[in-house]
């Protein structure tokens, strides 16, 4: 696995997106774009839910701001508090279907709530005079529109602006309306860095919204809720459950990096996503947990609070930005201005470890030498050990300590010994390392199937723009050619994350290998199985030892995939973005 980074300069950066638009077609015409460097290279944001029917619930517009106002709303408190979360946005979630499309800023447009002060203005410089950035929240739903016995949108007031009957209660109506709000929005905040878009509309696909975002903005970032809308700079995950550990946010995802992704989830543990008067408590392991192992995943992380009428936190939330705010001091670089270690970008392997051991692992974007190993859950003894994927570790220290560590290597694994405590959250070790060996270069790959533009040859390229799809096709085999006969130790695998990797239902499993052959040649001709077995469902690098003392070909037959016949989108589809061979260990 070659260490490839996004960090391009900005021209190198244009350029890819340029190459990407005219020549990988419109499924990923988004992909990388120079506006979205600033969240490529943040950690975090605040959602913040926030309107009308924020407890106590007001149905009088002027009322609500009357009341925020009086109750001492301060913009620099949300950012305060996002700095203490070590977020670098906020997204405010006003215009919500569920909180009476309530828009904290004055518009001439008529149709819902709109104020005279400008909360959303006030917001957007007080986040740009501390060098954060606000996006903006968007719907497309008018369900909701008489939610507690209130009409919360005006057709009549509405249809007068447009000289025409528009109804907002409907899909095409409160499409038109919103539509109007976008354009407004964006001439009138220039510092406004994008919109947060709660699933799409029909009427703005129609009438070319996005395109006219991208032409009049196209610095705004522009980010979809749950669905991976090829326009979108963004795809953004709403909370899942169900995963083990419960953390580990990053099993339910579904779009593969490069996409820029965000988990978007609640800090409280109970109660609605906008404050309805509850003090809900906020588990620390499980944020801590989600937050790093996003980080693991190069997942951004959204954290939904739920704010107070007057803006404030309630006092539980506040504690645990108090907490959060000196906990991640110490261990910060090894989140910040890294990537998730064990997938395009190098790394240690992520996931589960020894003795129940499990977290994830991460590089830096500047040091493709400097390693961090996280801890989220502790083993049961005193050791730690972790595949090396062919680093040769040099030095490890727990972060947050200085301590140096002991620790050995081999077998394809960095061992670490003596570790007398582990913090109750997040144990760090940081690992220097003095580059990778043993990776053979020159390797070609053939397939006994592929799907059109997407040959075997994309396995071994080193680019992650580029995979190999097995067109459908179980049993498959993918050979790798050294070119003559060899010493290998192991195979390396990255599978494409584009599935989940845990079974929530008979419709959402892996697509990623489950039985599998290995089997080596000196001659393409005469074949012996060196190794089978069952793959772990799992994200990140997976390895097959093999001991293979001289062979020119190793073939893996891939017999079957963790989806079931019902898992339609998964069953039998394989995606692999990169092969290689080892030669020997670290």
């Amino acid at each position: 696995m070659r260490r490839r980074s996004l960090l391009l300069p900005a021209a190198g950066l244009a350029a890819l997106a340029l190459t990407l638009t005219t020549t990988a077609g419109p499924a990923r015409a988004e992909l990388t774009n120079p506006r979205q460097d600033w969240l490529r290279n943040s950690t975090a944001g605040l959602f913040l839910h926030w309107g009308l029917r924020t407890s106590p619930a007001h149905t009088s517009c002027s009322a609500w701001e009357s009341d925020v106002t009086n109750g001492g709303w301060s913009a620099d408190y949300w950012v305060s508090e996002a700095q203490k979360l070590h977020a670098k946005y906020l997204v405010l979630a006003s215009f919500h279907s569920r909180l009476g499309y309530a828009r904290a800023w004055p518009s001439k447009i008529p149709g819902s709530c709109t104020t005279k002060r400008d909360f959303l203005g006030e917001l957007i410089s007080a986040a740009k005079a501390k060098g954060l950035k606000v996006i903006l929240y968007m719907t497309n739903d008018p369900q909701w529109h008489d939610e507690g016995g209130h009409e919360w949108l005006d057709s009549s007031a509405y249809s007068k602006y447009k000289g025409k009957t528009v109804d907002l209660t409907t899909n095409d109506g409160f499409g038109q309306f919103s539509y109007d709000n976008f354009v407004e929005v964006m001439q009138n905040y220039p510092d406004l860095a994008g919109f947060w878009i709660d699933n799409d509309s029909q009427y703005w696909i129609d009438h070319g919204l996005y395109e006219k975002i991208r032409k009049d903005r196209p610095d705004m970032l522009l980010s979809n809720n749950n669905e991976d809308t090829p326009i979108m700079d963004t795809v953004s995950n709403e909370q899942k459950t169900g995963m083990t550990p419960a953390y580990d946010y990053p099993a339910a995802t579904w779009s593969p990096a490069p996409r820029l992704t965000e988990a978007c989830y609640k800090l409280p543990s109970t109660g609605a996503w906008w404050y309805d008067g509850s003090n809900s408590s906020v588990d620390k392991a499980l944020n801590v947990g989600r937050l790093v192992s996003n980080a693991g995943s190069s997942i951004k992380s959204l954290m939904a609070e739920t704010a107070q009428v007057n803006g404030k936190f309630p006092s539980n939330q506040t504690s645990y930005n108090d907490f959060l705010n000196t906990y991640l001091g110490p261990i910060w670089s090894s989140i910040d201005g890294t990537e998730g270690g064990g997938y395009m970008y190098g790394g240690l392997q992520p996931g589960s470890w020894n003795d129940g051991a499990y977290g994830v692992t991460t590089i830096s974007k500047t040091d493709p030498n400097l390693h961090y190993i996280h801890v989220l859950t502790k083993p049961s003894t005193s050791t730690l050990k972790v595949r090396d994927n062919g680093y040769k570790v040099t030095g490890v220290t727990n972060l947050r300590t200085g301590a140096a560590m002991s620790f050995s290597q081999s077998g394809g694994s960095v061992t670490i010994t003596g570790i007398s405590s582990w913090d109750p959250y997040d144990t760090v070790f940081k690992v220097q390392t003095s580059g990778r060996t043993g990776i053979y270069s020159g390797v070609t790959a053939t397939a006994s199937a592929s799907k059109s533009g997407y040959p075997a040859g994309d396995l071994v390229d080193g680019s992650y723009l580029k995979w190999w799809d097995n067109n459908g096709t179980l049993p498959v085999t993918v050979t790798l050619d050294l070119g003559s006969a060899k010493k290998v130790a192991y195979l390396g695998v990255n599978q494409r994350e584009w599935s989940v990797s845990y079974k929530r239902s008979d419709t959402e499993d892996s697509a990623r290998i489950k039985a599998y052959k290995v089997q080596s040649s000196t001659d393409g001709k005469t074949w012996s199985t060196v190794k089978s077995g069952t793959m772990p469902s799992a994200r990140g690098v997976r390895f097959i030892d093999l001991g293979i003392s001289s062979a020119r070909y190793v073939r893996l037959e891939v017999d079957s995939t963790w989806a079931a016949s019902s898992a339609t989108k998964f069953y039998k589809k394989l995606l692999i973005d990169e092969m290689w061979l080892g030669s020997d260990y670290a």
